[in-house]
């Protein structure tokens, strides 16, 4: 019998030998998906796709990242992941904020995301941020730990977000917290309008 978990519970099933099962389109499977899930569309759901699950092991399905998002009649709607900007600029902890921000405005940019070496995202500079005291180290001036979405996440959904809490910017993460790129809320707002059409 089906059932809805949350994030302690999946990992405590998982660490228990659990088959976590990802149902999203292979495309986006390979985009971005939980850490040591199988792979198996949910197209492919059924006797033939499931024939590398282990019977005699729990079964766990990543429904909300699913293709009850992104396929049938979503599957045309625009996404954060084809919406969000892939060069904005990154920095490190450690930078100057001078520094930052001279390379943010010479790309055009009133924003930055700050990353690790291996591009998982640690805070943001918005606006306000970059024009603070520009001696400063980025780990003293970054917003910490941002608001981020997932690609697969409909740009409606977004909007509405972004819109309501005043987010002039939202970092797009994989499910592993690495950077994607920075949704603009003008562009999440202009997609999901233009979707509704």
């Amino acid at each position: 019998m089906p059932k809805e978990i949350d994030r302690e519970e999946l990992q405590r099933l998982v660490a228990g030998g659990a088959q976590l099962v990802e149902v999203l389109p292979a495309d986006e499977y390979a985009e971005d998906h939980l850490p040591g899930a199988i792979s198996i569309p949910l197209s492919h759901i059924g006797a033939d796709g499931t024939k590398r699950l282990d019977k005699n092991r729990a079964v766990i399905v990543d429904w909300l990242a699913a293709g009850l998002l992104t396929e049938g009649t979503n599957a045309q709607k625009p996404r954060a992941g084809a919406l969000a900007r892939k060069d904005v600029p990154t920095c490190g902890l450690d930078e100057r904020l001078a520094d930052v921000r001279q390379r943010a405005r010479a790309a055009g940019w009133d924003a930055a995301v700050v990353v690790n070496s291996e591009r998982v995202v640690f805070g943001l500079l918005r606006s306000k941020e970059l024009a603070a005291n520009g001696d400063q180290l980025i780990a003293q001036v970054m917003r910490p730990g941002p608001s981020t979405f997932r690609p697969y996440v409909l740009a409606a959904e977004i909007a509405k977000t972004m819109v309501d809490h005043k987010l002039e910017s939202s970092p797009i993460t994989s499910s592993d917290g690495r950077l994607v790129g920075l949704l603009l809320q003008k562009d999440a707002v202009e997609a999901a309008g233009s979707s509704s059409a």
